[in-house]
């Protein structure tokens, strides 16, 4: 399934039906009065997050979306049917703005109204007093609201992956979980962000693969700041540096600093450091790199390889004691 996380839509709430003049005609009743209906109202938008759904792309193809409108009021005080409502499902961690003000972040199993329906209106019968016995008086139904708004997708997950091009995300991912993203041995293989649920002793976790960032991602340069959004919502980071590049302290600090030039919440997220690919390299230079990480970062640097699994499940279980909170007990 093609992977859209931003949509723009036109949606409608259905219009109230109209209420009905009548008088009631029956044989040997002479002064009947009124008996019209009121209109149904009109249906509502409403917006669903549902488990199942990773992307908005059917939203893409389907652009406007309009309820249905109340049906007229009726003779004999028959009230209009109410018009039916429009349900939009979105994935969990969908966003809903109105040009750029936020009106909404779901997640699953939120149901709001965005639109409602308009009123139906009153039939004659409710025009009926004491003076006036024979209304011919009825109100037309009440129109329904429009807007267009814009629809964003920021996946959930506990952790995330960050790293240059190249770094090896997508491998690591697909080594540690059931995910398969495309994997090659060229720059911006991933296009599109991976979800991959991964476990390890008694628990399991959802762990992001993000593309690759570059410098002036936060900027739009390369897949640009469309996709650090989705790290927004990750509890720790594990950032993946290819270790068979000579300069590893300069391609840490490029992403480093595009997480605290996007955002500075991104920057202060809690990171796990990993020099990955480690099995193309000899001991003495893995033991260069992770010195000169460590010297750079003040952190701790973890030396892995996705391929062998060196050094993998330290990493996974360093990535969970940091959303220990959040993460859930496995039962086979």
């Amino acid at each position: 399934m093609k992977f859209v996380d931003t949509a723009k839509i036109y949606v409608r709430s259905g219009d109230g039906g109209a209420g009905c003049t009548s008088f009631r005609r029956e044989k040997f009743v002479e002064f009947g009065g009124p008996d019209g209906g009121d209109g149904g109202r009109g249906g509502d938008v409403v917006v669903r997050a549902v488990e199942g759904l990773n992307t908005l792309v059917d939203f893409r193809f389907r652009q406007h979306l309009k309820a249905r409108r109340g049906m007229h009021g009726m003779g004999g005080n028959r009230t209009g049917a109410a018009g039916a409502d429009v349900v939009l499902e979105v994935p969990s961690g969908t966003q809903i703005f109105d040009e750029d003000t936020l009106l909404a972040d779901l997640k699953a199993g939120d149901r709001i109204v965005l639109l409602h329906g308009g009123r139906g209106g009153r039939g004659n019968t409710r025009f009926k007093t004491s003076t006036n016995r024979a209304p011919r008086r009825s109100d037309p139904g009440e129109e329904g609201k429009e807007r267009w708004i814009r629809l964003r997708l920021k996946l959930i997950a506990d952790a995330g992956i960050v790293g240059l091009p190249n770094a090896g995300k997508s491998t690591f991912l697909s080594s540690v979980s059931r995910a398969r993203p495309k994997i090659a041995d060229y720059p911006f293989t991933t296009l599109t962000p991976a979800l991959g649920t991964v476990r390890i002793d008694e628990d399991e976790f959802v762990l992001a693969d993000i593309p690759g960032l570059i410098e002036g991602a936060h900027e739009g340069v390369g897949l640009g700041h469309r996709f650090l959004g989705h790290v927004e919502r990750c509890s720790v980071l594990l950032h993946l540096v290819d270790g068979t590049q000579d300069d590893v302290v300069g391609a840490w600090r490029t992403v480093r600093d595009e997480l605290a030039a996007y955002d500075s919440g991104l920057a202060g997220k809690p990171e796990i450091l990993a020099l990955n690919k480690v099995d193309a390299l000899a001991a003495e230079e893995v033991a260069d790199r992770c010195g000169a990480l460590e010297e750079a970062s003040g952190r701790r640097t973890l030396a892995v390889s996705a391929v062998t699994g060196a050094g993998v499940r330290s990493a996974l279980r360093r990535l969970r004691g940091r959303i220990a909170p959040q993460v859930r007990q496995w039962t086979p």
